[in-house]
């Protein structure tokens, strides 16, 4: 665990690397920002990695920057620089992927709203490099017998988790709203413009909003994106690669313009895993982009709509009144993460 001693004989380690391999040594800002890169190398702001030959990698590119620029101890800012060069040379892919969107080859809205359509975050791996990248998810309804379905899975493109997903938002829709009677509809979700597998319950709470909006055609903001994997009592659960996934939409806001309004929902359980970028944790401090912290979907689809999630009456449930709608607001906000 990541503690004030555990940081100590970190420095330590470091210290040790730079003597061993005959580096600059550095000063105490550089070793601070080798830790929080240990940190973010895991996804963990109570861990630190333990793969030393990447701090080494990342030292000895320091160390070639110092060189350059004639200092004589490794900085923070030679640190920094050895960083954005190692994801210099690896993120063509993600920088050609934000070029489509930007020029609407990929169709993304990060502003107005929209009925039956919202933005998932995915995670991308390239080798050792992974990146975030929105994805435009939308739902379409009918009359029919309660059906939910999920093109990916019926082409074959959805995997076995994905799929598990899929059926848990479906069994949670049945349970808060059609417990009386079957719902008389027919659904469909799919990811749009996605041309490979889908894979991870990552957006299944994101899936959840869009079907409910589709079918109380409430507008969803598009100034948002969302993750987070729910269960069958509406609970949004952790999920990996957060730090990508928030930033991938940043990313794009930012190329298209912060407005202030632009933010992203996440499950509570993964604020113990952000390691968020600096340009990230200025805009958010500025409220120039927004993160939220989500413990229940009543919270998000609060956030996502602007209307109350209501809740279910006793009175009606004793009387075998309809139940498909909200009785009131029921006071749930998401809280925006530290």
């Amino acid at each position: 665990m990541r503690s004030d001693q555990s940081q100590e004989l970190y420095a330590q380690l470091v210290a040790t690397i730079a003597r061993n391999e005959q580096l600059r040594p550095l000063d105490k800002y550089a070793v601070c920002r080798v830790i929080d890169h240990a940190a973010r190398l895991v996804s963990d702001s109570d861990r630190l990695t333990a793969q030393i030959q990447t701090i080494v990698d990342l030292l000895q590119e320091a160390d070639f920057w110092a060189r350059e620029q004639g200092a004589g101890v490794i900085g923070a800012d030679q640190v920094e620089q050895a960083i954005q060069a190692q994801i210099f040379r690896l993120d063509r892919v993600a920088q050609r992927l934000q070029e489509e969107v930007l020029r609407q080859t990929l169709y993304l809205q990060t502003e107005g709203e929209t009925v039956g359509q919202i933005n998932g975050l995915s995670v991308l791996a390239l080798g050792n490099f992974t990146f975030g990248q929105p994805s435009r998810i939308s739902a379409n309804v009918r009359m029919g017998q309660g059906q939910v379905v999920n093109i990916e899975r019926e082409v074959n493109m959805s995997g076995p988790i994905h799929s598990k997903g899929v059926l848990i938002l479906s069994s949670l829709l049945h349970a808060r709203y059609g417990v009386d009677r079957t719902l008389p509809l027919a659904a469909s979700l799919v990811f749009e413009q996605s041309y490979g597998g889908v894979e991870g319950d990552s957006a299944s709470s994101t899936e959840f909003y869009v079907l409910l909006s589709a079918i109380a055609g409430a507008p969803i903001r598009q100034s948002l994106a969302v993750t987070g994997s729910v269960d069958q009592q509406g609970r949004v659960q952790a999920i990996g690669g957060v730090n990508e996934k928030i930033e991938g939409f940043f990313d794009l806001c930012k190329a298209r313009g912060l407005t202030g309004q632009q933010g992203v929902l996440m499950p509570t359980a993964n604020i113990k895993h952000l390691m968020l970028r600096q340009d990230v944790v200025d805009a958010v401090a500025a409220k120039q982009f927004h993160v939220y912290a989500i413990d229940h979907v009543d919270q998000g689809i609060e956030l996502l709509t602007g209307l109350p999630a209501g809740a279910r009456q006793p009175w009606q449930v004793s009387q075998g009144h309809d139940q498909s709608h909200g009785g009131g607001s029921s006071q749930c906000h998401g809280q925006e993460a530290p």
